[in-house]
């Protein structure tokens, strides 16, 4: 008769145990950017040999004339304040409104959004040359930057585009590369707001041929998710564990003052 509480104390243990690991939340909790079976995967565009400036870039700015000589509330006013080399040669930072705007010092606001740098620096040296003799304009993007999650999203490194732009593969690189856990044919990258229905591409690296025609350069703000193969034992032993404890703690305990 002592049997019968014991064997149902085993099955409702092991129940319990069961029903915790049933979820994918359980076995996988940091894992990331899940997607529907049905969510529409992107096709690659051509790729943009050059970065267009968009709402809320920060964008540093240095204007001088021809012959060095900078001008008065730009460049120079950083010099004057005891700013370091690379200040002094990269200039004052402004944002790019979310109109497109950008509030510089003569001009006031002037729309540069969806131009290139080059594009930019050209516009910018004509719109001086109404203040200025032979303008000479440096802009740079300070704030393009890349999200790399790695290992089921438990890494995780923030990287700077530079100005000569940043492929997939030099981010994987200065990221820490594949691990042994990585997934090198499931790559997935988002780009776009994500919370506005952003576009998703997946990358196959394993093989060149995959990659062949497949645009890698990366764009500011994009995410690069690399998936990887899931470590069930390991979870569930770790999952499992409390509740073993507490089944062998229940069975002492019942061992030693119910069953005798």
């Amino acid at each position: 008769m002592l049997r019968q509480p014991k064997t149902r104390l085993i099955l409702l243990s092991f129940i319990l145990i069961i029903s915790g690991l049933q979820s994918c939340k359980t076995l996988r909790p940091s894992e990331m950017f899940r997607i529907e079976d049905d969510y529409p995967l992107s096709e690659f565009e051509p790729q943009e040999k050059e970065y267009k400036i968009k709402p809320f870039d920060k964008i540093a700015i240095r204007i001088t004339t021809n012959d060095g000589y900078a001008l008065v509330g730009l460049a120079n006013k950083q010099q004057n304040q005891g700013g370091g080399n690379s200040e002094r040669q990269r200039g004052l930072e402004y944002l790019v409104e979310y109109d497109g705007l950008i509030k510089l010092p003569t001009l006031g606001r002037v729309k540069i959004s969806g131009m290139t740098i080059r594009e930019a620096e050209a516009f910018l040296e004509e719109e001086y040359s109404a203040y200025y003799k032979e303008p000479f304009v440096l802009m740079e993007v300070t704030n393009r930057k890349v999200i790399v999650f790695k290992d089921g999203g438990t890494k995780g490194t923030v990287l700077t585009i530079p100005s000569e732009n940043l492929t997939l593969v030099e981010a994987l690189a200065q990221s820490g590369g594949i691990s042994d856990i990585s997934k090198a044919y499931r790559i997935k990258l988002i780009r776009g707001e994500l919370t506005e229905n952003p576009k998703v591409y997946y990358y196959d690296i394993r093989d060149l041929k995959e990659l062949q025609g497949s645009n890698i350069l990366l764009q500011a703000n994009d995410i690069i998710y690399v998936e990887s193969k899931p470590k069930y034992v390991n979870r569930i032993l770790t999952e499992i564990s409390p509740y073993l404890t507490l089944l062998t703690t229940g069975l002492t305990v019942y061992g030693l003052f119910i069953a005798n």
